[in-house]
């Protein structure tokens, strides 16, 4: 049967009431207290005029009031816009106009973004501000005067739950709807497939305007976190006896190396789940090493939930070279998902051919908003075209190699990026890495890595270059190397590349999104 959002509320209050859903800061909440300050809001919010599948707009970090208003759309039918409180005005006043939210919901400190942003969009006829004033309306007022009972509306499953916004690193944010039935069918896959208990106390630490904090805040019992910072990760996971986590590759490679210097007690933690990036093997093995094989990674991505998952026991830093191999996959795919790898006629690659990596997936995306073309070209016969390249060994378990506008071609020879990370990964001075595709003359496109090495190490560009030779073919290895202090990431954690090959290619025919 398919479910929506608000059936999964309404269980959880049902069958967990009087247990701890979430802790934030100096607060906490039962299933059943948080349930109906969710009730409470929606029905304030219908008191004020809003309709099923108007859009509610939240511009906020990570706090207890931001799953609220979640919940009050996915109770009542609302269609939540998650904003990214990292943009700038003028792009999150270009997301609005877009979307065209009928209430704008903020935290205190975006106020003056908030009010500037309304001033813009006509459509936001309501701004609400958390806390008890503020605004033209105080969000604890409301929900204090509403009623708690479940409104009499409610959402079918095919409704539209959400407008998630993506990165825009292909030119331009791109409102992605997700469905009631696909976020409900996506909590529930990955939360058979990755091992989840009802006794895990989980903290979250990505934030709530990305995809990855919003469904593991379905996932699991919550608990709240505001910002990262490796030390007071570790020192709330040593106080809370946190059992579960969420987490970016590069956390996780920050907590290793705060763990290598300091004692934090961080055994309680039996299940760590990483998304958003691969995580480079030389960092998991690591990883495992100091926390032990509590690891499992979900690929997935704004327009298909769920993807793929590498479960904890497929991290075997001592198995067979096959088992070994994979821990550079992104595991088998999620229970009810099929997957292919094409080629660009369309036709199904042989095992181990790289190709476009496509799903067929009940968690997939109901389509752009706003953009029926490109939703045609992305979703095709109920196949999802991910846009990444990879291929699928014999047992099943998806490899990424690359994004199809990552891949580089030399001389007529397709180079993929990781492979060449991969290699330079391998050697002990490199901390971080990233492989983009620079203009050449002769060959048209050449490699270059921007290498940001670990404190204290001097290797030079000769000796990394030919180290990357013993690794992999002499025609992939870098032409040059950058050394940089740092490396451009998205607000996801990912590198952001775009930003890296920006200054090589202006003035230059190659697309650079």
């Amino acid at each position: 049967m398919a479910l929506t959002c608000g059936d999964l509320i309404k269980r959880g209050r049902a069958l967990y009431g009087e247990q701890t859903a979430l802790i934030f800061e100096e607060r906490r909440f039962t299933f059943a207290e948080q349930a109906a300050r969710m009730a409470r809001l929606a029905n304030a919010l219908l008191g004020k005029g809003l309709r099923k599948q108007d859009r509610v707009a939240v511009l906020a970090r990570n706090c207890s009031e931001y799953i609220e208003c979640f919940g009050a759309g996915e109770i009542a039918g609302f269609v939540t816009i998650n904003l990214n409180s990292r943009l700038a005005q003028p792009e999150l006043a270009a997301i609005c106009q877009d979307c065209q939210p009928n209430v704008l919901i903020y935290s205190a400190e975006f106020a003056a973004l908030a009010n500037a942003i309304a001033a813009q969009v006509s459509s936001i006829r309501l701004r609400i501000e958390f806390g008890t004033g503020g605004g033209q309306s105080s969000y604890e007022q409301l929900v204090g005067a509403a009623s708690a009972e479940m409104p009499a509306i409610a959402p079918e499953p095919g409704d539209t739950a959400y407008i998630m916004y993506t990165s825009g690193t292909t030119g331009g944010s791109k409102g992605v709807m997700i469905s009631h039935a696909a976020m409900a069918e996506a909590t529930r896959m990955l939360s058979c497939e990755s091992g989840i208990l009802p006794t895990d106390k989980t903290l979250i630490v990505m934030p709530l305007f990305h995809l990855g904090g919003k469904i593991e805040q379905m996932n699991f019992s919550l608990m709240g976190s505001t910002v990262f910072e490796p030390d007071d990760i570790l020192a709330t996971i040593e106080r809370e006896r946190i059992t579960a986590g969420h987490f970016a590759p590069l956390m996780v490679q920050r907590m290793v190396e705060v763990l290598e210097s300091k004692s934090y007690d961080v055994s309680t933690l039996r299940c760590v789940h990483y998304a958003s990036a691969p995580m480079p093997v030389p960092a998991l093995r690591r990883a495992i090493a100091k926390m032990g094989p509590i690891f499992v990674q979900v690929y997935g991505m704004t327009e298909c939930l769920a993807c793929t998952v590498l479960k904890a026991h497929h991290h075997l830093i001592d198995g067979s070279d096959a088992e070994r191999r994979r821990l550079a996959s992104a595991g088998q795919p999620a229970l009810g998902n099929e997957v292919k790898i094409v080629r660009d006629d369309g036709s199904q690659c042989e095992t181990g051919e790289i190709g476009e990596i496509i799903f067929r997936s009940p968690t997939s995306m109901t389509g752009y908003w706003n953009k029926s073309t490109m939703t045609a070209e992305v979703l095709r016969d109920g196949w999802l075209h991910t846009q990444d390249l990879g291929f699928v060994d014999n047992a099943g378990f998806v490899f990424v190699v690359d994004r199809k506008k990552d891949m580089i071609i030399s001389g007529g020879e397709n180079i993929y990026s990781w492979e060449v990370e991969e290699a330079l990964r391998a050697h002990p001075d490199v901390a971080e890495v990233a492989v983009i595709a620079v203009p050449d003359k002769v060959w048209g496109e050449s490699v270059k890595a921007c290498v940001q090495l670990r404190q204290g190490s001097a290797a030079l560009e000769e000796a990394l270059i030919e180290h990357t030779r013993t690794l992999i073919a002499s025609y992939k290895k870098p032409r040059s190397i950058d050394f940089v202090e740092s490396l451009p990431r998205l607000f996801n954690g990912k590198i952001d590349k775009k930003a890296l090959r920006a200054p090589y290619w202006q003035n230059q025919d190659r697309q650079v999104s």
